[in-house]
């Protein structure tokens, strides 16, 4: 059984919209939510680099009504979303050189992907691997406090930018979070560090403007103290960033947009993918189930493991770690999902379980930054399984 740590600071990160590991996701995710709108039925694994005034894409799609899609629009509209509007930032969603390599997806892999090809008549895994999904009681939306506060501090921070309210601030950032926890409880910030992309302005007024946002997002959790420590752009100065100051790729951000490093992760990126490739949409069920089994109270804490094999549809395992906090043992809660009768891990069956063909008041592209989970929008984050779990277990 694992155990709990009774004393430990645990640190975790995000980055912004305008990061450029994050424009790239957010292209990707845009290219994929134009193919399933123009073709439920789509499969797309997109990949982007971009580096200065350049952004490439490549990768295999297969959508019916491809050739009517404008993706130099869309690729350059996400561009101008994110902030990125003027030719001093030496990336520019007008000026930027684009290079699309995207061509079909390989027959080898459908057959074994299409339902009613292949080996198997129902729809299998888009590839092999493992997922992990993790909840954690720790703050109101279920996860560990790192990370949804790192997300918290750069998603207020681009209101702001967008607003104009600092005039000054650029596209990218990072922010990091460290908190004190004892018994596995969140006990109060030791630190907090930003490095905000800015027009050439003086240190003291971004550390002033800075610490005053990171007390109004963080202030009302009670867990800022007279010490907590601030890092504001540490380095001394952060004007040349985005894209011209690093290259992107899609999928580099795999612990930003999930758990901020605790528990664990199967390695897999999720943006520019559809739902057949349960890289994606397996991870996103394995958190709709052990959010639902924490909001239930049957662990303070818990991870779900599922594995699969390129092309067939039934999840090879199933294992489930509630970290010592469960109020029943870990093996029930594994029958309870190895059942089917709650949660399905089939991919056909979780794919219409959380209607990830058809958004609905949601798209991927919203996903692609400040986090995949965690954030109400999703229907991953319904903790509609609640009652009936409960029931199960006579609670």
């Amino acid at each position: 059984m694992s155990k709990i740590r009774v004393d430990h600071v645990f640190t975790s990160e995000s980055v912004s919209e305008g990061h450029p590991d994050k424009v790239c996701d957010q292209i990707s995710d845009a290219i994929l939510d134009a193919c399933l709108e123009k073709d439920s039925k789509s499969r797309v694994a997109c990949e982007t680099l971009t580096t200065t005034n350049l952004v490439v894409n490549a990768g295999e799609i297969s959508c019916n009504g491809w050739e009517d899609i404008d993706i130099d629009s869309i690729v350059r509209g996400v561009v101008r979303d994110i902030g990125y509007d003027r030719e001093e930032l030496e990336f520019c969603a007008d000026t930027f050189e684009y290079i699309n390599r995207l061509h079909g997806q390989s027959p080898d892999i459908s057959q074994g992907v299409t339902e009613g090809e292949g080996l198997f008549l129902e729809q299998g895994a888009g590839d092999q691997g493992m997922m992990f999904g993790y909840a954690s009681n720790a703050t109101e939306e279920l996860m560990p406090a790192p990370i949804a506060y790192s997300h918290r501090l750069l998603d207020e921070l681009q209101k702001i930018r967008k607003a104009g309210t600092i005039p000054y601030l650029r596209p990218d950032a990072k922010s990091q979070v460290s908190v004190q926890h004892i018994n596995g409880k969140p006990i109060f910030i030791d630190t907090i560090v930003i490095s905000h992309q800015t027009d050439d302005v003086s240190l003291e007024q971004i550390r002033e403007d800075l610490i005053k946002v990171c007390k109004k997002v963080l202030g009302p959790t009670g867990l800022l103290k007279d010490d907590t420590e601030y890092f504001i752009n540490p380095t001394g100065k952060f004007v040349i960033g985005g894209p011209h100051g690093d290259a992107g790729l899609t999928g580099r951000k795999i612990i930003v947009d999930t758990y901020g490093g605790v528990g664990s992760h199967g390695g897999g990126a999720f943006s520019g993918k559809d739902p057949s490739k349960v890289d994606r949409s397996a991870a996103y069920y394995s958190r709709y189930a052990a959010k639902n089994i924490v909001a239930a109270g049957l662990a303070d804490k818990c991870e779900i493991q599922v594995a699969y094999a390129i092309g067939v549809p039934k999840p090879l395992s199933i294992n489930v770690d509630t970290y010592g906090t469960g109020t029943i043992d870990d093996h029930l809660i594994e029958e309870i999902l190895k059942s089917g009768d709650l949660f399905d891990f089939r991919p056909s069956a979780l794919i219409a379980d959380l209607g990830l063909l058809t958004p609905n008041g949601w798209s991927y592209r919203d996903s692609a930054a400040y986090g995949h989970f965690g954030r109400s929008l999703f229907p991953w984050e319904q903790i509609d399984k609640v009652d009936a779990l409960r029931k199960i277990i006579n609670l």
